[in-house]
């Protein structure tokens, strides 16, 4: 497989500081409760160390649970309640979901302990890079548009081995405001990775990722990782932020065909991410239709049967 120049993962999404909120917009914790989740912050960071040690000689079962573990535990430090909507297949899948911060690998990683692609930047993250190379993340090296095949190549065999794998297709940040003013509703998604999961029959799973705050009772841009902002400003904003909320919810399967087309899956998995309620009552997401012999759809479970909502506030 070869890919198209416009397959590669170079994107801008034009979000930047006037897209996050304001100095008294987000209502904010006391300095105390800061000070705590600071410390909170810096406890789980030794112990993801510590995991980083202990990941590659636990047994695949054991390694899920403790990454599981490890974001649902680091989101709580932080104060973020994350809240999962829906329930993921059995079966491996490719996971793709619309991108606002660095919190959603923690959002995504505690629902589904997947291998993720990143960019390759992450990598040298303090202590995040060491424990999502531990977890065997795909690093993807945006300056290199040669070494994509290579790269989708990698994310087919990591599904053959009977691994999900989530990705971010946007390929960078958007605020995604849903409706606040100078926000940004999300890009376009890149086809290339889609190709892994037509090469090896896997499952495509959309995952809607959403930020509000219940204290104002809107979304917010609070979270949001975008332009020329720094990780250590974003986390500030986090950690002082009051009552944020990230929700996963997951939408409907979409099983693609051996003939399909990246393109076409792409906008389908594109569709359904944007179509899923990010707060109050569940819809049944609609998506756009698709040719029976390229996609096949399974009914997404009804809340009452697959709902579920952690609670994991600081």
């Amino acid at each position: 497989m070869t890919a198209a120049p416009h397959d590669l993962w170079r994107p801008s999404s034009g979000c930047d500081d006037d897209c996050l909120p304001a100095a008294g917009d987000v209502p904010t914790v006391s300095v105390a409760r800061r000070v705590l989740r600071l410390v909170a912050v810096a406890g789980m960071l030794l112990a993801g160390v510590g995991l980083v040690v202990l990941l590659p000689v636990l047994p695949s079962r054991e390694r899920q649970a403790a990454v599981r573990g490890w974001a649902r535990a680091t989101a709580r430090a932080f104060g973020v309640r994350l809240v999962i909507r829906g329930r993921l297949p059995r079966r491996r899948a490719l996971l793709v979901a619309n991108h606002v911060s660095w919190l959603d690998i923690l959002a995504v990683l505690a629902v589904a302990p997947t291998r993720m692609v990143a960019k390759r930047e992450i990598r040298s993250w303090p202590v995040f890079g060491l424990l999502a190379a531990a977890a065997g993340t795909v690093f993807v090296d945006r300056s290199r548009p040669r070494a994509l095949p290579t790269t989708v190549g990698r994310v087919a065999d990591t599904l053959r081995a009977g691994r999900s794998v989530a990705v971010f297709p946007e390929g960078t940040t958007w605020c995604a405001g849903d409706g606040a003013a100078d926000c940004r509703p999300g890009g376009g998604f890149r086809p290339a990775m889609f190709q892994a999961a037509i090469e090896t029959g896997s499952p495509v799973v959309p995952l809607r990722l959403a930020y509000r705050c219940t204290a104002t009772g809107t979304t917010t841009t609070a979270a949001a990782f975008l332009g020329a902002d720094t990780l250590l400003r974003s986390v500030v904003r986090v950690v002082t932020a009051r009552e944020l909320v990230v929700s996963v919810t997951i939408a409907a399967a979409l099983h693609p065909a051996r003939d399909a087309d990246r393109r076409m899956l792409a906008r389908a998995a594109e569709s359904a991410v944007h179509l899923l309620p990010t707060a109050g009552a569940l819809a049944r997401a609609r998506q756009r239709p698709a040719p029976t012999a390229t996609l096949a759809v399974v009914p997404m479970p009804t809340p009452a049967a697959s709902g579920s909502e952690l609670d994991l506030a600081a």
